[in-house]
């Protein structure tokens, strides 16, 4: 029977029974405990018995009994839930990249389902859901009061049906509604696009394809920048990312580290504790990079951007992340049902826990909000020219000292720096972090050029397990 982990990645947990003889008083203590256990299972029968004979109407056992066993479990952390057959393979189906609703992973905040992130070129992302968003009502239909599943399923339905989910978002000074058309979720896990000489890898969440796709859309885009020689640097995009497989997170980190430790996880015994560790070799060749993070990086993105950033690799840009630092493993209870149980915290390199605390970025950077678009902000109230540089005075000397390749040449540059001045109306953080690629190659930066002086000490104990991300996807 297999333990999936995610957020993480699947695995199995492994524990040992030991026997071991003890003296009277502990026997003792021991059976006052078990004694305990089986008052408070019969407390537990004699209620279901009465709730079966005496409830207004009748009611199913199944569901009485598993309604019960994730009440158990939700009390303990928001993570830890009971999956019935059907929640069972939506989660296996979600970890393969496809899947039917509105694209947003929703956890829950003192009762209220609470966005995490939308999922790139999905309908709630194009209908404009933000991370830390609160939905309160489905079709006008309070959520509260209701788990996160039974939240879940409100927003579940037939591909192409419309819903309207009631949005609570800070800043906002009332509610507002907006109305998406449900679709099939195909997940694009990684995009990339060349920003002057950098690559920008946005990778949206960790499945099963993540580490491949990326590895096949890095070389396209080195490719198209002409080559390594002529890349500046990468800037990789975790804004938004909920996690996913931990195995994946460990590969990407793997992917851009010769060397150190990626992440531990320590559990309740030191024996399920476990530790992994980068492999020589760096998809980026030492060139400089940038992680972009933001509220809604969580989990096994939180994974990368503390490897990477405890170990000097990256500048870490943006703002604080989700703080998602809890390991759940996916255990199968019978042939179609499991049980999600929080069962380690994860660590970065540096011994770091992130739980609740999440990881402050090197450089905090706010992305502006939208301004209003007016289509005449643009256009030149005038048509008159006036002089603002040394060509435009009349009678001004030619520059013959230079050729004609040269004069091309300054002038490409100065569009790719025009360029990058433009996409910070579009995308501030992300222009930020272009530029900071820039400066670094003026100056030569490379990463394997940072004396281990400089670089963290790797500590931290032996540590366990996978990690399942604990939200709902929808």
């Amino acid at each position: 029977m297999k333990h999936y982990l995610l957020a993480g990645a699947i695995g199995t947990i492994a524990g040992t029974l030991v026997a071991t003889q003890f003296a009277g008083p502990l026997v003792a203590q021991e059976t006052g405990k078990n004694a305990s256990v089986y008052e408070q299972l019969d407390l537990f029968g004699n209620v279901f018995e009465r709730v079966r004979s005496d409830y207004v109407e009748q009611v199913d056992d199944k569901e009485l009994i598993e309604a019960a066993i994730n009440g158990m479990l939700t009390s303990l952390d928001p993570h830890s839930s009971f999956l019935s057959a059907k929640d069972y393979e939506d989660m296996q189906t979600q970890t393969r990249g496809s899947f039917g609703g509105l694209g947003i992973e929703v956890g829950q905040e003192d009762g209220i389902v609470k966005v995490i992130s939308p999922i790139d070129d999905t309908p709630a992302a194009e209908a404009g859901v933000k991370a830390g968003d609160y939905i309160t009502h489905v079709n006008g239909e309070s959520l509260v009061g209701l788990t996160l599943d039974q939240a879940v399923e409100k927003m579940r339905g037939p591909v192409g049906s419309e819903i309207k989910i009631t949005i609570l978002r800070e800043g906002e000074k009332e509610p507002f509604d907006l109305t998406i058309v449900r679709d099939t979720i195909k997940l694009t896990v990684v995009k990339t696009r060349v920003e002057g000489h950098a690559v920008v890898l946005r990778v949206s969440t960790f499945n099963d394809e993540t580490m491949d796709t990326l590895k096949t859309q890095m070389a396209k885009a080195v490719k198209d920048a002409g080559g390594m020689d002529k890349i500046t640097g990468f800037v990789l995009d975790l804004r938004n990312n909920p996690g996913g497989l931990l195995n994946q997170a460990i590969e990407v980190s793997d992917a851009f580290l010769d060397k150190g430790e990626i992440v531990s996880t320590r559990g309740r015994k030191p024996e399920e504790s476990e530790r992994w560790n980068a492999e020589k070799g760096d998809l980026a060749q030492g060139k400089p990079m940038v992680v972009l993070i933001n509220g809604g990086s969580a989990s096994a993105s939180e994974i990368v951007t503390g490897a990477l950033q405890d170990h000097r690799r990256a500048i870490v840009v943006g703002t604080k992340s989700f703080g998602k630092g809890s390991v759940q493993t996916v255990m199968p209870v019978t042939s179609d049902s499991a049980i999600r149980l929080t069962t380690a915290r994860y660590y970065t390199p540096s011994g770091r826990s992130i739980q609740s605390l999440g990881i402050q970025p090197d450089i905090i950077v706010e992305q502006p909000p939208a301004k209003p678009v007016d289509e005449n902000e643009d256009k030149p109230k005038t048509e008159s020219k006036f002089l603002n540089s040394e060509a435009d005075l009349r009678g001004a000397l030619n520059n013959d000292a230079i050729s004609d390749d040269e004069r091309k040449q300054i002038e490409e540059e100065a569009k790719q720096v025009e360029a990058t001045a433009k996409l910070r109306d579009e995308d501030y953080q992300l222009a930020y972090a272009v530029d900071i690629l820039k400066g670094l190659s003026a100056v030569n930066f490379q990463a394997s050029a940072v004396p281990d002086s400089v670089k963290p000490a790797i500590t931290g104990e032996d540590a366990t397990q996978e990690d399942e991300e604990g939200a709902e996807r929808q």
